[in-house]
């Protein structure tokens, strides 16, 4: 009932909660940011990165997300209320806590994230220094630490959606969300 209550309250005083999609880097963000646009979420995007050969459908992204760590004013977030926005896993820490935000948080086998950044940086002509045991270590602190963020602070709410299931059944996961969201989207679109 407490639990129940305190997020009465902080509706309240929050207003619609900001849905946030996040995730490491090519764990599905774009593809979750894809889904909401379809199922009638309004998102919130800029074009700036406009789709390529990594994200053939877009990126989904608004700049200025990724100056959060930097920002002193962030009060343009708010503008976020009832919509959607895509932060990654390692800026969710600097979002304020004056909203409340419903997180579809994407996850994604390490190997298969570690091979998609891999051919990314490939393509672009650019090169990993960092050895994969490396990284594979570094992720797996990094997703340990936003868990224990995103569980103990009561301003976010989580659903978390495995890649490999979202792409085997996407009109599940599409239901998945939806519930989440308390029955707002269009799930067959």
């Amino acid at each position: 009932m407490g639990s129940i209550l305190g997020g009465l309250m902080r509706r309240f005083k929050c207003g619609k909660p900001i849905v946030l999609v996040s995730g490491l880097p090519r764990s599905g963000t774009s593809m979750a940011m894809k889904m909401l646009s379809a199922g009638g979420m309004e998102t919130i995007v800029d074009n700036i990165r406009t789709a390529d050969e990594d994200n053939p459908k877009g990126y989904f992204e608004d700049e200025r997300v990724k100056e959060l760590a930097e920002m002193d004013d962030t009060s343009w977030i708010r503008a976020a209320r009832g919509k959607v926005i895509k932060v990654v896993s390692s800026l969710l820490q600097y979002l304020p806590k004056d909203n409340s935000y419903k997180v579809i948080f994407m996850r994604r086998n390490l190997h298969e994230v570690l091979a998609s950044q891999a051919k990314m940086l490939e393509r672009r002509g650019e090169e990993n220094t960092a050895t994969d045991n490396d990284m594979l270590r570094m992720y797996q602190a990094h997703l340990d630490k936003v868990a224990f963020q995103l569980r103990f602070r009561d301003w976010f709410d989580v659903l978390y959606l495995e890649f490999s299931e979202v792409v085997a059944d996407p009109e599940r996961a599409a239901g998945q969300i939806n519930e989440f969201l308390g029955g707002q989207m269009d799930v067959e679109k």
